[in-house]
Parts: structure tokens; sequence; C-alpha cells
């Protein structure tokens, strides 16, 4: 009896013990810890719409569920749903929800959300990634959830762009997955898709799967996406506007500001620098933009031309000064006279230009070589085809595609004809270099609007040219002088309102990928690294700053904000995009500084007085028809024999055919890299084919695959600043030695706690990321093998064992 009362106190026990564990696997996602050992989470009671925790420092596995092991030699019931979270992950459930809050800046408005949106990893094309919320508001597209572990965050982060968000302006196009099929979408949808893939300009590609959010949320979300990036926008719906409406108004003066050009005196300043105001002027006649809507309200013309002329033909014609060479040769650019007129108006304006040209031409000492643009380089619409069949090497869905193109890489990155087009720019730079620095000719650069390939020749020819232009400050002014005050129009070549692709094109970057050729050519020549042309480049999609946003100066200017039909509104003031402390933390703002830049060397007071008499002596040269003074007889053999040499090479450029001037460009492109650099002369770019290389942080940094794990310029990067960071500590103690005082004031700290270990070529953008391998066949070659039983019968033909 005592025996049966046992048995039965045990199944009781047991029955206890198996009800307990059933209602502890039925409820655990509400557990306060995680177990040591969790069972796997298949036929339990709840739903996939409650699990909306993320997971934390790894992604989320999909898979299909087991059976319940509470019996194991029962037959597991067959799954009624997926599990795609793990119970160890659902204690992070509650602090999940309070990061879900989005982060909106001021006048950003949320528009539509959707839960339950699994953000995929781009390895193997599977359905694997991190669930979370994606929303969609005035300003951006932005995914919520938690992918980082604590010791993972990404540490040179843009404070108004993370990770996971994408500017409405930064979205290039839209994808979705219907029955696994790649469709476009755009317009009015009749059906949703299960997956979108949004492709960004920055080149990065997202990947969202939308089968397991509810069907609402999936119409709201898509709708509102497609509406917010593909349909056609008022100019005034710029966020822009909003947050120069919303924030707060706060203009910081800085030291050393840039310069930009919006006044007579920034104008003045800079013909004195360049020694330009002996032959030229600052005009103030476009003030209230009453000759041209396309020109500055002040710029600088020759001084024959008079405000009446420039009233007269409303600023088309007029040669405007861009710079002025230590030879006192210039360089200027001009629009193009419109093609339809009149015969009368034509002669008119012909013979308007005739007598400028006259003033500037003076040969022998001062020619001028008028280069029509157009003519000699490539298109708008070829730039943008160039670009949009390069940019598609960068855009990749998996790890498969990516070595897919390995293969035939150099085939396909050639056929775009982008790399040829940096080359052909950089070309065209180095000839009106040559004919401002050794023939002594004035160039003038002419162009329909004077306004895309005008900017970037003159730009470049003066980063080549001037040792200013290579500094952060320099570099930040020449672009207020050529392209913002010299009326690029970023607001239709960025294509920010959709209205229409025909006027398209990437000629600011195309601009910026020359710089950085030159840089990564001569990286001691350069106060800033690729890094802070990478964040530049991006910097065009961000619409809190008005430098990229507006077709002119004028369109910025008389731009009014609210008001009513009887009242006129308010002009706003915008951030400026060279105050960086917008985005980035002091720390961060150390890598757009280049350690290996030495700044140029001061001349004390008898270097600089011979410095002077050297370029008094390079002017010394009539450059007018006015007779030289009696003190200056001693140059004159001098003068006489440079008179008769320019006056040959006049003659022999008459009578020489045109393969004799290349020969000639090429003469002095060739003597020139036969001397030693000097990083605060001229510089020209190596134009050789292998030279002209793919710009890798900006068009790799998202690819894992193609990341140098502890290499690239961030190797040596690193290494210079420990150099750097020692260096500094040796000169604090001989300084506390002497002076046993220390200020703390112009100690620089490290920029990061570097760990050579986890970076890589993608440094900064991201730390050492896993990637998949490269496979010892193509991957497009797999197709063509047997399946997998096919391939275990056949025989082994060669196995290298190596040393083993």
């Amino acid at each position: 009896m005592g025996g049966i009362n046992y048995a039965r106190r045990q199944r009781a026990v047991r029955a206890e013990a198996a009800t307990a564990a059933d209602e502890t696997e039925s409820s655990w996602e509400e557990l306060p810890t995680p177990p040591r050992s969790p069972p796997t989470p298949a036929g339990t009671g709840s739903s996939p719409g409650s699990a909306a925790g993320s997971s934390r420092g790894r992604p989320v596995m999909l898979g299909a569920g087991g059976g319940v092991g509470g019996n194991a030699g029962a037959k597991g019931a067959k799954p009624s749903f997926v599990s795609y979270i793990s119970p160890e992950e659902v204690h992070l459930k509650e602090p999940i929800e309070k990061e879900l809050d989005p982060h909106l800046l001021p006048g950003e408005l949320l528009l539509c959300e959707a839960n339950m949106v699994l953000k995929c990893v781009q390895d193997d094309g599977s359905n694997r990634g991190t669930c979370g919320k994606l929303i969609c508001t005035n300003f951006k597209i932005s995914f919520l959830g938690d992918e980082f572990a604590f010791d993972d965050e990404p540490q040179f982060q843009n404070k108004i762009i993370r990770e996971n968000d994408i500017t409405l302006q930064c979205v290039d196009q839209l994808y979705g997955i219907y029955d696994e099929k790649k469709k476009s979408i755009c317009g009015q949808l009749r059906k949703y898709p299960e997956k979108m893939i949004i492709y960004c300009k920055d080149l990065r590609v997202f990947h969202f799967c939308l089968r397991y959010t509810k069907e609402e949320e999936v119409k709201r979300i898509v709708s509102g996406i497609v509406h917010q990036t593909q349909t056609p926008k008022l100019f005034k719906r710029l966020f822009l506007f909003s947050y120069a409406t919303a924030a707060p108004n706060c203009t910081v003066e800085l030291k050393n500001q840039t310069v930009m050009f919006d006044s007579v005196k920034d104008w003045r300043q800079e013909l004195e620098r360049t020694k330009g105001n002996l032959k030229f002027k600052a005009v103030s006649v476009n003030e209230g933009y009453k000759v041209s809507k396309k020109l500055p309200t002040y710029f600088v013309v020759p001084m024959a031309v008079s405000e009446d002329s420039i009233l007269q033909y409303q600023g088309k014609g007029i040669p405007i000064w861009c710079w002025s060479c230590h030879n006192g040769a210039a360089l200027l650019k001009m629009s193009a006279l419109p093609k339809e007129q009149d015969d009368s108006t034509t002669q008119i304006q012909k013979a308007f230009l005739d007598g400028i040209y006259k003033t500037i031409d003076k040969p022998p000492y001062e020619a001028l070589k008028i280069d029509d643009l157009s003519s000699s380089l490539p298109s708008m619409q070829d730039v943008q085809i160039a670009y949009t069949r390069f940019k598609q090497l960068f855009l990749i869905d998996n790890s498969s595609d990516f070595w897919d193109t390995d293969v035939k890489w150099f085939s396909l990155l050639e056929s775009t004809n982008w790399l040829e087009t940096i080359r052909r720019c950089l070309r065209k730079a180095v000839e009106v270099v040559e004919s401002l620095e050794a023939l002594n000719t004035n160039v003038l650069l002419v162009e329909e609007n004077a306004s895309d390939l005008c900017c970037v020749i003159s730009s470049l020819v003066q980063v080549m040219m001037d040792s200013y232009c290579r500094t952060k400050l320099g570099f930040q002014s020449l672009i207020q002088k050529e392209w913002i005050m010299g009326g690029h129009t970023f607001l239709n070549r960025c294509n920010h309102l959709r209205q229409t692709d025909k006027d398209e094109a990437p000629i600011f970057l195309l601009f910026l990928d020359c710089v950085w050729q030159l840089l990564q050519q001569y990286p001691t020549a350069f106060e800033f690294t690729e890094t802070y042309l990478t964040v530049l480049s991006d910097s065009l999609y961000i619409p809190i700053f008005s430098t990229f946003f507006f077709n002119s100066p004028h369109q910025k200017d008389t731009t009014m904000y609210g008001g009513t039909l009887d009242t006129q509104g308010s002009q706003l003031s915008f951030h400026s995009v060279w105050d960086w402390s917008v985005q980035f933390k002091p720390e961060a703002q150390a890598l757009l500084n280049n350690p290996l830049y030495t700044e140029k060397p001061k001349l004390d007071k008898i270097q600089r007085k011979t410095a002077r008499f050297k370029h008094q002596r390079q002017l010394s040269l009539p450059l007018t028809q006015t007779k030289s003074s009696p003190k200056r007889g001693f140059f004159k053999e001098e003068a006489d024999q440079l008179i008769k040499n320019l006056l040959g090479k006049r003659i022999s450029k008459l009578i020489t055919s045109s393969d004799e001037l290349q020969n000639n460009s090429t003469e002095f492109y060739d003597s020139w890299h036969c001397k030693p650099v000097d990083p605060h002369g001229l510089l020209l770019p190596h134009l050789e084919g292998p030279e002209i290389k793919v710009w890798a942080q900006r068009y790799l940094r998202w690819i894992p695959e193609a990341q140098l794990p502890g290499g690239g310029t961030v190797a040596i990067a690193t290494k210079v600043l420990d150099v750097m960071e020692d260096v500094q500590g040796l000169q604090r103690k001989v300084d506390e030695k002497h002076s046993k005082m220390v200020s703390g004031d112009n100690i620089e700290a490290a920029p990061f706690s570097r760990n050579p270990a986890r970076l890589s070529s993608l440094f900064p953008f991201a730390l050492l990321q896993r990637h998949s391998l490269k496979p010892v066949l193509p991957t497009s070659n797999w197709k063509d093998l047997e399946d997998e039983e096919g391939l275990a019968k056949r025989d082994d033909e060669f196995v290298d064992l190596g040393n083993v």
C-alpha cells in the first residue's frame, strides 16, 4: 500500500512539474531574465505580433520552429507559425520599446510608421536581420532597431543623420519584391511588395522585409515613402524651410571663418591676395539683381568694362574674373552669347567683345586664349550617363552579386566611362595651368551659362596652382566663390525636387572626385582628408543646410517663407554646411584634418624682401604699352630676349599642327614631373591609366567584402596619429620641466581610442565587419555545376593539400 501511495505521489509530482514547465514555456516572453540554456521556441502559444523586440549584439535568426521538448518520446505537433525571435532575447523588450521613440529635429513631423519590419542582412540574400520599426517623416526615412552591442557603437557618428536614417533627398530608387520578382515602385500601387529595397544616392542599400507587418501598416508606410521620395515637390515644401522656421536662430561667429563672398569687401580682399587688383575691379552694379538673376550681387570684371555695358547686355558676354596668377595672367569665365537673336544685336555684342578682348589680349606679353568647354569636354548628359553606369557597380544587393562582378570588374569599370571623364577634366585643367604658368596667357573659359564645367575647371586650376585653396578654409572659400556665387544650379543638378530628370548631373561630385585624385597622389599637400571630401559629398542631400539647395544667390535671397496674398513673408536665415559642429562632435571633426599636412612656412623679414623683389621682377615686364621706368633699364636685355622668345612662340603656333601643340603640352607636363614636388607650390596630377583610381572610401564604404582589415589610408593615419600623440606627450613633459605649468587649452586629445584589430579601410564610417569569403569559383559559374548528388558522385580531379 505504501508503494502504491508512493507511486501515486511520484506521478502527481511529475504531472505538476510538467504543468509548470508548460506554463513556463508558453509565457517565456514575460521572464525578467533569460535562462542559461533556453528551449527552442517553436510551438508556443504566443503570436509573432507579440514579439516586438529586437536583438542586441547580433541579428535575429529566422527559421521554422520544431516540436516542443516536453515529452521526448512523443511526436512533435506541426507548428502553426514560425518563430522569429529567441526567448533569451525577449527580456530586452522593455528597454527597446523606450528606444523606439524617433529622434525628431525641429520642424520634423512623423507621417507614417510600421511595426514588425525586418531590416535584412545583405550577405546571402536570406531573410535574416533585425526586427524594428520603420518610420517616414517630412525629413527622413528611419529604421528604429538595436543592432549594435555596447562596444560596437559607431564612433564617427553624424548628429543629424544616423546609420539607419535616409534623408528624402538621398533616396535614389525604390524597388519591391513581388513573388520573388524585383520591380520598380512608383506612382499609384495596386499591389504592395513583400520586401522593399531602397537605393540611396550615397550608395547605401536597405532591404526591408514587410512580410510580417500588418497589411494596413504596409500600405501606409509604402505609400508614404513613395509619395515623399518619388513624386514632384514644390520648392517651399522642402524640409529646409520647415527646419529654418522651427530651429532657433543662433549664428555663431567663428574665428578664421570661411569667406562667403557676399560683400564687396570679400571680393576686394581676394583681389589683393592674388594681386589681381591692378587690372580688375569689383562691381556692385547687380545690387537688387537688376542686371541678371543668375549673377551674384557682387563680382569682378576687367577695368575696361563699364557698368553701363554690363546693364546693356544683362551680364551675357561679360568676362568675369576668377583668379590671377603670380605672373599677372588671369583666369576668367563667360556665359556664351544667346544663339537665337537678330543680326544687329549679334554685331553689336561682337563689337563690344572685340573691344574687351583688346584690353585683355596684349601680345606678346599677355595674350588671350578662349576655350569653349562645350566642345572639349563631355556634355551634362554624357556625365550623367557615365555616373549612372558607374554607380550600379556599387549598389550591391547581396554578397553573391558582389562576387559575380568581381571577375569582370575592370571591364565593367572601363565601360562606364566615369574615370575617363575625370581624366578629361584633369587634362583640361592641366592645359589651362600651362597657359597661365608657362605661356603667361590669360584664359577665358566659355560655357552656355558658365555654371557647370566652368566651375569644375576654374576650381581645379586654383587647387593646382594656389596652395591656399588646399587648406580647409581656402577650399571652402573656393567653393563659395566658384560654385555658390558662381550660380551652379544645385537644386536642378541634384534633382532635389524630383520634377525632371533631364537637368540632373553629378557635376559637383565630379569635381570632388577630381580633387580626391589630387589628394591621393599628393597627400601631404592638403590640409583636409578624404573623409572630409566624403562627408562633404554626403552633405549634398541633407536639407538643413542652404549651401547646396539653391540654384543661384538670387533664389536664396528672394525666397520668402510664410505670408499670405496680402502680406509678404519673412526671409529666413539658414545654416551653412561649413559649420561642421552641427554634424560632428569635436573628436569626430579631428578626422577631417590631415595629420600629414604641414603649414606653409612663414618668411622672415629678409626672406620676405627677397620674395617681394622677385615678384616685382616677374611683373617688371611692361603690362601695358606705356614706357618702362628708367630705373628698370637693367632688365632691358632680359625683356628683349623674352619678347623674342614669346614672338617666336606666337609665330610658331600659327604654322605648327595640332599634333605639335599636343607635344608641347606633353613637354610641359613631363618636365614638371621630373622635378621634386613642392607641396605648397604647383601640383599637376598624374594622368596615366592606373593613376586615375576609384574613390574607394566613398563608393565602397558600405560593402564589407571590399574592406581591407587593418589596411587602407586608415592604417597610415592611425600610425601618424599615434606618433603625433607621443610627440605631444613628450612636448608636454618638456614644458612641465621648464615652466612647471601646462595649459590644458592647447592639449589635443586623441580623436578616438583606436584599436587596430577592429579597424579596416571602411573606417571611420564602419568598424571591422563580418563578410563572406571570396568563393573559389565565381558565383556565376555555380549555376552551371551539377546538383549536390551529382557533385558527390564525381571523382576529385585535383586536391592541393599544401604542406599538410
